[in-house]
């Protein structure tokens, strides 16, 4: 195992200070030596790292610009830090993921700023953030419906229906943004449930979210646009923002009262944010601030982007209404999904465009992404159409928040109300635990997983400095019997770790 002076010595011959493109500040330029360093193999697997303290004092940096550093370094998995014992090259090196039949990716070019070969600078960004798990149910992942209640003999019955008399119109492409009878039912839906203003005109169904964000990327922003999001905020959108060449994106504070408008930004074209429940914190945006941003926007000539990913799971209180539904012709553009309700495999989300939106988007998705599923779309028109949809989100609605309550309660009893989530927002599929004093949750994440505990830290969804640690535990997919069982492996974690006293 190389030595700390080892690791010093081969950063200094490199000429740091000289590396990286050129305006980077000192951190990125350190970061880009320390990366040469671990990929030319000079330090290897389980190697330790200077601590941050000795490296800062030895190049004349401050600790910061070393933090920095070495922060970038652990999201992008090339690093891992250990409480209590220091930061270590990672047994595998997000090259080696990359790589095929066991060889490395070849390479253009030489030196700390080589990239993949074939790669563009977009997809560069966003391997090394990028953040879906390979494994998508169990104990405690966030975002995940429990799927097994979903009603499939009213599904399977629909559906064989439809398919024994389907024609051909039902078998191949679409071209309208989605049929019609799913339209008509998601505009009635919408008006009683969440006091969207729409018409069934204006409705676009999409294969989830993220295919909807894309497209609105794609259509309304051109190079050099500045587009806010959340800070934290969801990382799906942060990942199709860095598919777009040259966005300039800007990361916007949340406090209890949701996104705040701030001064001195750039004039945003896109405003990305989920009033109902903030992700990943949950709090509420409040009325002033909804209508605040509203009158921004329509003097700015913006459009809010809004996402309302789990509104339907609010278990106490009245129902939150959408942004949207707020004034007429409010610069708003809403998202929802099927998959937090239904199943996330449906792959089924949906826009309420402004009208002078809707058939421009309309053509440029059937031409994008050339539209199908149109049997499923009819399936799940009768399902809202029938009453069947309305009625297992009342039945989820009340077991999740059986759920909700009966892992607080565990919390309390066994931890502590410092690990309590910092927002009280009775609503979701997931809430943050904080940990008091530690400031290495995606360590933590990572054991937790070898115990066979899912959960995401909630540090990779800040895009700046000002992080905070935590947990996001999804409690949705846990059944009460399972419940207990994975808590305490959680703990026992938790204390392994000197997270929480034993």
């Amino acid at each position: 195992m190389a030595k700390p002076s080892v690791c010093t010595d081969l950063i200094q011959q490199m000429g740091w200070r000289d590396m990286g493109a050129e305006g980077d500040p000192l951190n990125r330029r350190l970061y880009h030596a320390i990366r040469h360093v671990i990929d030319s193999g000079a330090l290897g697997p389980r190697s330790r790292l200077p601590a941050s303290r000795d490296l800062a004092r030895e190049l004349a940096v401050s600790r910061n610009t070393v933090n920095h550093a070495y922060e970038q370094l652990q999201v992008e998995g090339y690093v891992h830090g250990q409480v209590g014992s220091g930061t270590y090259v990672a047994d595998i090196l997000p090259s080696a993921l990359l790589a095929t039949g066991g060889r490395k990716p070849s390479v253009r070019g030489t030196g700390p700023t080589e990239r993949l070969a074939g790669l563009s600078r977009q997809a560069e960004a966003l391997l090394a953030h990028a953040s879906a798990s390979d494994r998508q149910w169990g104990a405690f992942m966030p975002g995940v419906p429990d799927v097994t209640l979903f009603p499939r003999a009213v599904y399977a019955r629909i559906h064989h229906r439809l398919l024994r008399h389907a024609g051909p119109q039902l078998l191949t492409y679409g071209t309208r943004g989605g049929v019609d009878p799913l339209k008509q039912a998601l505009s009635g839906h919408l008006r009683v449930a969440r006091s969207v203003h729409c018409e069934a005109g204006q409705i676009l169904v999409t294969e989830g979210v993220h295919q909807a964000i894309d497209l609105v990327v794609r259509s309304l922003t051109n190079p050099g646009d500045c587009v806010w999001m959340e800070e934290p905020g969801y990382w799906g959108i942060a990942n199709v923002l860095r598919m777009q060449h040259g966005l300039d994106m800007r990361s916007v504070p949340v406090d209890e009262e949701g996104m705040q408008l701030p001064e001195g930004l750039p004039v945003p074209r896109l405003i990305f944010v989920t009033p109902s429940h903030q992700y990943p914190l949950g709090a509420v945006m409040s009325m002033a601030r909804r209508r605040a941003l509203i009158a921004y926007a329509r003097r700015v000539g913006a459009w809010i982007v809004e996402d309302d990913y789990d509104s339907e799971f609010r278990f106490s209180g009245s129902p939150v209404p959408s942004m949207q539904g707020m004034e007429e012709d409010a610069p708003v553009i809403y998202i929802g999904t099927f998959s937090k309700t239904l199943y996330p495999g449906l792959r089924m989300g949906y826009m309420v465009l402004p009208p002078s939106l809707g058939p421009a988007l309309q053509t440029l998705h059937a031409e994008l992404y050339r539209e199908g599923h149109q049997l499923s779309q009819h399936v799940v028109a009768e399902l809202i159409g029938e009453g069947h949809y309305a009625a297992h989100i009342r039945k989820m609605r009340l077991l999740y928040g059986k759920r909700r309550r009966m892992l607080l309660g565990l919390i309390e009893r066994y931890l502590g109300a410092a690990y309590l989530p910092w927002v009280e927002s009775d609503a979701g599929l997931h809430f943050v635990m904080p940990l008091p004093g530690l400031q290495d949750d995606v360590a933590l994440a990572r054991d937790l997983r070898q115990a066979d505990v899912l959960v995401k830290p909630l540090s990779r969804y800040y895009a700046g400095p000002g992080k905070r640690y935590g947990l996001l535990l999804g409690y949705a997919c846990v059944a009460e019997h399972e419940m207990g069982t994975a808590f305490f492996r959680m703990l026992a974690v938790l204390r392994a770790s000197r997270v929480a006293r034993a």
